[in-house]
This record gives C-alpha cells, sequence and structure tokens, in this order.
C-alpha cells in the first residue's frame, strides 16, 4: 500500500528521454507558484469596511439563531415555575417606575391640551385628547422606557452573572437547553409584563387626566367623560397592546441575547447592560414609529 502511492525523487533531465524509470516521464511535475495580490486603495478601503461591519453582522447573525431557537423551543413543555419567577420580578422591578414616570407624563401632556383647547374654545373635549394620547402614546412611551430601562436591563444582569459563573456551560454539559429553560421564560414574561404595564399606564392617564381636567382646570365632568371615545376606539387600544407585547418581547429577547455573551467579567457585564438600554431604545423606539403609522391608516379617527 505504501509503494502503490510513493513517487520516485525528482532526477534532473531524466523528464525528456520519456523513461518511466528515471521519474514521473516526460512532463515536469507542476509547481504551483502564488503571487501577492497588488496593494490597492480599494483593497484596503474594502478591508476596512469588512473589519468595521463583521462584527455588527456576526451580532445580527447570532441574534437571529437566538431568535430561531426560541421559536422552536415552544414545541417543548414550557417551564412555567421560572415564567412565573420571572415575571413577578420583572413587575416588581418595572411597577414603581412605571407609575414614577406615568404620573407627571400625564399631567405634562394634559395640562399642554387643556390649555391649547382653551385657546380655541373647545375645552369641553378634552377628554377625547386625553385619551389618544394616554392610548396610543403615552402608554406605549412609558412601556418602551421602562421594559427597556428597568425590565431588559434586569433581564441582561441575570443571564450575565449567570454565564460569568460558568452556570450556562454547566446546563449544557448536563445536557439541559439554556434557551428553553433560561431564554424562552424571560421573553414569554417580559412580553406579557408590558402589555399589563400598558394597561396600568393607560389607567393611570386617563384618571389622572380626569382629576387634573376637572378639578384644576374646570373642565366639565360629562364633558370629559362623553367625549373619550369619540377619537379612540378599540383599533386603538388593540395596536396599544400589540405595541406593549411586541416591545416586552424586543426587550426580552436583545437582553435574553446580551445576557447569554457577555464577556470580560464584571466590566464587561456592566457593559453588555448599557448596550441593552441603547439597543431596546433604538429598535423600540422604530418599531413604535412603524406601529403608530399603521395605527393612523386604520384608526378610528380616520
Amino acid at each position: 500500500m505504501a509503494d502503490q502511492f510513493s513517487r520516485q525523487p525528482y532526477i534532473a533531465g531524466a523528464y525528456d528521454d520519456g523513461d518511466e524509470n528515471t521519474g514521473w516521464g516526460r512532463d515536469p511535475p507542476s509547481v504551483v507558484t502564488s503571487k501577492a495580490a497588488p496593494v490597492t486603495t480599494t483593497n484596503v478601503i474594502g478591508g476596512r469596511v469588512l473589519a468595521r461591519i463583521r462584527p455588527g453582522t456576526e451580532v445580527a447573525g447570532g441574534f437571529f439563531r437566538m431568535c430561531v431557537l426560541t421559536a422552536k423551543a415552544l414545541k417543548q413543555p414550557f417551564e412555567w415555575r421560572e415564567f412565573i419567577w420571572n415575571g413577578w420580578f420583572l413587575m416588581r422591578v418595572s411597577l414603581l417606575p412605571t407609575i414614577a414616570v406615568s404620573i407627571p407624563e400625564t399631567v405634562l401632556l394634559i395640562f399642554t391640551l387643556n390649555l391649547l383647547l382653551a385657546e380655541i374654545g373647545a375645552a369641553d373635549v378634552s377628554g377625547a385628547g386625553a385619551a389618544i394620547g394616554a392610548v396610543t402614546q403615552l402608554g406605549p412611551i412609558v412601556t418602551v422606557l421602562v421594559v427597556a430601562g428597568a425590565g431588559g436591563t434586569a433581564i441582561c444582569a441575570d443571564l450575565g452573572a449567570r454565564t460569568i459563573r460558568e452556570e450556562i456551560d454547566a446546563l449544557e454539559v448536563l445536557g439541559i437547553d439554556p434557551i428553553h429553560r433560561l431564554v424562552l421564560p424571560r421573553v414569554v414574561a417580559s412580553t406579557i409584563v408590558a402589555v399589563l404595564l400598558n394597561g396600568l399606564v393607560v389607567a393611570v392617564g386617563l384618571g389622572g387626566g380626569y382629576l387634573f381636567s376637572v378639578y384644576l382646570q374646570n373642565v366639565s365632568s360629562g364633558a370629559y367623560l362623553s367625549t373619550l371615545t369619540a377619537l379612540t376606539g378599540l383599533p386603538e387600544v388593540v395596536i396599544a397592546f400589540i405595541k406593549a407585547a411586541t416591545f416586552g418581547l424586543i426587550a426580552g429577547l436583545v437582553g435574553c441575547y446580551r445576557g447569554l455573551i457577555v464577556r470580560g467579567g464584571s466590566k464587561g457585564l456592566g457593559t453588555a447592560v448599557n448596550e441593552t438600554v441603547v439597543l431596546c431604545f433604538i429598535a423600540l423606539f422604530a418599531v413604535n414609529a412603524a406601529l403608530t403609522t399603521i395605527g393612523v391608516r386604520f384608526g378610528t379617527g380616520r
């Protein structure tokens, strides 16, 4: 077998006589020579551009892969205990910030709106403005701030600490899927908590608007209540809760992904938490703009 794959050594001058016993025959062995690519401005710029965009594309690819694996994990039995614990945890860290942000935002919105309506003699329709503002904008925006600033960072910090302590690797060694065990319950909990927070913000907005308008700006109570549904109907409410669910889903996915890929110890964990806030804000405000456009297109006031 060794003789079958062995070849005779190169012998100078043995390639023109056709003697098979003195070498490989008439033709000499081909020698592959490689030439270095010329260094041009285009190659340099292209290399720098690729070096710049490669980390971003790798992150986007990893995030998409985690989203696909999370969707596939829905086929397996759901981790209800992990879901309940994380839902309670997210509600606990998000409830007080939601109330603290929604009350001043409501006062500012209703106060400015009532001043404008009083200038044109339409203070009696302040309920319509309060409803459309609280349902379509105030609720989703406050949900964005709280879910990204409190919920997403809490998820990232939790999973990031587990990653640094090598708990994720230990789960994989034991044959436990971290996506199914840790990521999916947190994503579902974040989605549901965001919907509940949106309902809380809308309720606080409408109630605070009523108290502020009736008792501080002398708007008629009956007029305020009767005009609540003038511009706000079922389509606006449905789109508002779709927004909230989408915000919670995105915040949960981003927080989980950044927590799972954290590197560099405590310093890397702090950087990952900060990046989670920035990425969530960018993504959620973009989604809010897109869904608001859809709401205007198919809304009640169209």
